[in-house]
Formats: structure tokens, C-alpha cells, sequence
């Protein structure tokens, strides 16, 4: 690896990125109110675009079982609803809101419906698809997971199919906890 002009990240940097993120472009959960950054600094994070008209819908059990099992450790899950796969999540946040509560149980937080491809990209999106872990790539399928440390750094990506219960998944989140 080239080392010329490359800079090591103290944790304290990624943590002043995603503080920044968070409140520079405040994020809305599903019923339109604007989540609280605090809520979500110093924990660490599992973002998914989620769809619930996909082939990879049933993944919301384990979800929702990473949230059971470790929402009190300090992980928090966060499902950002997209429609940009084969028109998968058309429902409105009504709708979306019902469906997971009545279908899956969700307790974990969900935000309003975010484009995560494409000149729409989400700032959210933009943030994590240009980590490092992202590698700038653009996502494959609904059900992309990005696992975000304690410390702001975004330090996992897993692709759709592999279950949220998969042992790679459990082991990084355990990692971070």
C-alpha cells in the first residue's frame, strides 16, 4: 500500500463525523419527527435499507432479535425504508410503520424512506457508501448492512443475503460492543 498522504483516523475524528452528520442533516423517523442525534452517538449502529415487499423481507425477524439481544448493550438497529429496488417498499410511512409492527414486532427505530443509489443518494447513504468499509460501491439489493462502531467509524458492510443472525454479523457486533 502507498502510505504517501494517507492519514490515520483517530477515533475522535470519525466520532466529529458522524456528530456532525447527525446534526448538520437531522434524520426523520417514519412519523415525520426528527430523530436525536444523542440517541444514536456513542452507541453502535446497524443500518439496513429495508423493503417489505422483497425476497429478503424475513430478515426483520432477526432484526428485531439483534435488537432483543443486544439493544441494552448499546446496539442500536436502524431500518431505513428504500423503494429503489423493483419498487419493493412502495408502501406510505403509515403503511411501512404498520406492516413491520403487526408482521415482525419492530421496536427498533425507522427512518423516512431514503433513495441509498444514484444522484438521490441520501447524505446518510453518501456517509456510509463512501467509508471505507463502503468502498464507494453502490448498494446491491435492500437489506445492506452497515455496522457503525462506538466510535462514529463505519467498520462493516454486509451484503443482502447474509442473514442478520449470521455468525460474521454477530461476531463484528459483539466486537464493537
Amino acid at each position: 500500500m502507498n502510505w504517501v498522504g494517507y492519514k490515520l483516523k483517530k477515533d475522535d475524528d470519525f466520532m466529529d463525523e458522524l456528530r456532525d452528520l447527525l446534526k448538520e442533516h437531522p434524520q426523520t423517523d417514519l412519523n415525520g419527527a426528527s430523530v436525536d442525534a444523542e440517541r444514536l452517538l456513542g452507541k453502535v449502529l446497524l443500518f439496513v435499507n429495508v423493503a417489505s415487499e422483497c425476497g429478503h423481507t424475513p430478515q426483520y425477524q432477526d432484526l428485531v432479535g439483534l435488537h432483543q439481544n443486544y439493544a441494552e448493550k448499546g446496539l442500536v438497529v436502524v431500518g431505513v425504508p428504500c423503494n429503489q429496488f423493483a419498487g419493493q417498499e412502495p408502501g406510505s410511512p403509515e403503511e411501512i410503520g404498520r406492516f413491520c409492527s403487526t408482521q415482525y414486532g419492530v421496536e427498533f427505530p425507522l427512518l423516512e424512506k431514503q433513495d441509498v443509489n444514484g444522484q438521490g443518494r441520501s447524505i446518510l447513504y453518501r456517509w456510509l457508501v463512501n467509508s471505507s468499509a463502503g468502498g464507494g460501491q453502490d448498494i446491491e439489493w435492500n437489506f445492506a448492512k452497515f455496522l457503525v462502531g462506538r466510535s462514529g467509524e463505519v467498520v462493516a458492510q454486509f451484503q443482502p443475503a447474509i442473514s442478520p443472525s449470521d455468525s460474521a454479523i454477530i461476531t463484528a457486533i459483539q466486537n464493537e460492543l
